[in-house]
Order: structure tokens, then sequence, then C-alpha cells
């Protein structure tokens, strides 16, 4: 499970402050999430930080990267 920045990224940083496993980085022209890194904040937070402080909605769930989520 990951999450993946598309291109309406602004490159204002909120999202890399705010990752708590420090998966996100600046690319090449805007922040990239690394998939190995990513754990969605599940079993640390009720929501993705980084989508929670990102101001251009530009998170989204990396269909490359998808895990089904256990129900209890």
């Amino acid at each position: 499970m990951a999450l993946l920045i598309n291109s309406d990224c602004i490159n204002c940083g909120m999202c890399e402050m705010e990752c708590p496993n420090e998966a996100i980085a600046p690319g090449e022209d805007i922040f990239v999430i690394d998939p190995a890194r990513c754990t969605e904040c599940i079993g640390h937070f009720e929501e993705s930080q980084c989508v929670k402080v990102c101001l251009s909605d530009c998170i989204f769930p990396d269909p490359a990267h998808r895990e089904i989520r256990a129900h209890a």
C-alpha cells in the first residue's frame, strides 16, 4: 500500500514535513513518495497525514502498490 503524488502538486512541501515515515522527498518537478516507505499512516493515524495537509489535493492511492485492508 502506498500513495502517489500527481502532476497537480504545487511543490509546497507540506506533505514532506508531515510524513511520519519520511517517505516523501522532492522530485525533479514535483514531490514523490517512496512506495517502500509509505504506509498511508495506517496504524498510527486515522487519516494519511500528507493527504490531510495537501494544499492542492494531489495525493491518491498508488494503483501499482495497492493492498486490501483487513476488516476487524
